[in-house]
């Protein structure tokens, strides 16, 4: 069996669930996975995912008290941009780890630029193709979106950001150059990575299909379930949804007592979500649930009657790429997906293509949908999605598998790619 060893910036327990599915799978095609992350701490989203192979970490927050840690982490971002601390200490742990094992090749998956130098400089030293997995990437928000983790936090935060995206793109970009293959998660990332590389590799984000299936579930509400972030509106936008919830309550289409909206989220997307409800008057509405485990997603969608997806419209200054892993498990339980507003690209058909529900753009649209799965759930109690299961099967997380497996092999057959021994 190969070898690859995996650098990545999460890893489960931590929210990193494409390189966690991609471990549990790999085996099966052959490559036995070891992996190499940072800590990160206080993170049991996907606690399921842990115990699949070899995982080392390395931890650049040691301080236990509050005010430490966020001393600890303005400096360790400072020398990490002065001198590229992180990578260098992530390359220390790859040697140790290179001493015990052999490996057939790199692969590195970041949603930023962290550690893709260090995986970068092992493949180098080991003489063994690297692999970029890049899951996000800067040009795709609308705005500044996420660049804030990139520096301090306030009026020094601001003027700090540029400089450090600046630098990280410089990086990126020079390590995507050299790279023998790279893989992302849309065809639009795959366009704009093109630009650094030839060698770009569409592999989607998807679902288990251990854990995402349809099941008919009788509810005693029409629930309208969304899990996940909202970053900004100009990322994912609720307006129209909440808009047309609204008509159809004045109009008394919807009653009341038989409608929830349940928000996994965090409490600064309850925030935006509780300022956009109360414009629409439908604040009663709003169910606030929190964030809950990856392990208890696939009970919520299927005790949904609507999947809510939030995006925006792709085009101008709007977000790019938009194919979230809340998309495929939705799929995957065949409940009706709402997308609002349709991002008007790739996303929209998608939902599209595979007869899952609707990527709206405008409202009455919006309000003839929830009519129409309403009078279906006052019938039968449930909700149910037609979708073309062919369609849904390719995002299947272990065919995904199969698809960085054949990379890997056609990258380690080829001739000049061959690995020469090592320590």
């Amino acid at each position: 069996m190969k070898k690859v060893l995996i650098l990545c910036d999460l890893f489960p327990p931590a929210f990193g669930p494409r390189m966690g599915y991609l471990c549990k799978y790999l085996r099966v095609f052959g490559w036995e996975p070891t992996v190499l992350t940072e800590t990160v701490e206080d993170e049991h989203a996907f606690h399921f995912l842990t115990n699949l192979c070899r995982v080392e970490q390395v931890n650049f927050y040691t301080a236990r008290k509050e005010k430490a840690r966020r001393r600890q982490w303005f400096f360790t971002m400072l020398r990490d941009f002065l001198s590229g601390y992180k990578d260098r200490k992530m390359y220390k742990a790859a040697l140790r780890i290179c001493r015990e094992e052999s490996f057939d090749l790199v692969l590195c998956s970041s949603f930023n630029t962290f550690p893709l130098a260090a995986a970068r400089k092992i493949a180098n030293r080991l003489k063994v193709p690297l692999v970029v997995d890049l899951r996000d990437i800067v040009e795709q928000y609308a705005g500044e979106e996420f660049l804030s983790d990139m520096a301090p936090k306030g009026g020094i935060g601001r003027m700090c950001t540029p400089l450090f995206l600046k630098k990280r793109l410089r990086v990126r970009n020079r390590v995507l150059k050299k790279a023998q293959g790279v893989t992302t998660i849309s065809p639009w990332h795959v366009q704009m990575l093109k630009r650094y590389n030839p060698n770009v590799e569409l592999i989607y984000n998807g679902f288990d299909p251990e854990l995402f299936y349809p099941e008919t579930t009788p509810t005693r509400h029409f629930i309208i379930t969304y899990t996940g972030r909202l970053l900004s509106p100009a990322l994912r936008d609720p307006s129209l949804f909440l808009e047309a919830l609204s008509i159809l309550i004045k109009e008394k289409v919807i009653y009341p007592p038989d409608c929830q909206v349940h928000w996994y989220v965090d409490e600064a997307s309850w925030k935006i979500i509780t300022g956009e409800a109360e414009k629409q008057n439908v604040l009663s509405y709003m169910n606030f649930k929190g964030y809950v485990s990856g392990a208890k997603i696939p009970h919520i969608l299927n005790n949904s009657s609507i999947l809510l997806l939030l995006t925006n419209k792709a085009t101008g200054n709007g977000p790019k790429g938009t194919m979230t892993t809340k998309f495929f498990e939705s799929l995957a339980v065949e409940k009706p997906i709402l997308c609002v507003r349709s991002d008007e690209s790739y996303l929209a058909e998608a939902l599209e293509e595979s007869h899952a529900g609707l990527a709206a753009t405008h409202v009455e649209e919006v309000c003839e949908f929830l009519k129409h799965h309403y009078k279906a759930w006052k019938i039968n109690g449930y909700t149910h999605s037609s979708v073309d299961k062919e369609v849904v099967q390719r995002y299947s997380r272990k065919e995904q598998a199969g698809q960085f497996a054949t990379l890997f092999d056609r990258l380690t057959d080829k001739p000049e790619n061959k690995a020469e021994p090592h320590a």
